[in-house]
């Protein structure tokens, strides 16, 4: 596979959001960090950090946050639109803004996570 999507597959906003984008491409290795125990060694991040944003890893290239998603929806057909505009600079920094804030709620929600 090209393309490995980081992603906390126990939080249930996460999974709903990945399920659906699993449904539309077979060419991406979804990987759960709440079960791989090799995802902190494959990304060279510790817990806290992968569970705080969306990482993908394209080509030896790891994305997060924002950018993560730009390079996945670049992978589903029917995302590459989005992933253009939201390549523009004053809609990027804006979404930049609203993704940090999201992930940050949801970090703060399933931070018991990195007590297991």
């Amino acid at each position: 596979m090209n393309c490995k999507v980081y992603f906390n597959n126990s939080c249930s906003i996460c999974k709903f959001e990945i399920d659906h984008y699993k449904k539309f491409t077979k060419n991406i290795d979804w990987i759960d960090i709440s079960s791989d125990s090799n995802a902190k060694k494959d990304t060279n991040l510790n817990a806290k950090n992968l569970l705080r944003r969306l990482h993908v890893k394209k080509k030896d290239q790891l994305y997060k946050g924002l950018d993560a998603f730009i390079e996945l929806w670049l992978e589903i057909p029917r995302y590459n639109i989005l992933a253009i505009i939201l390549k523009k600079p004053i809609i990027y920094h804006l979404s930049w803004f609203l993704y940090e804030f999201i992930a940050l709620f949801l970090f703060y929600k399933n931070k018991n996570q990195l007590n297991k």
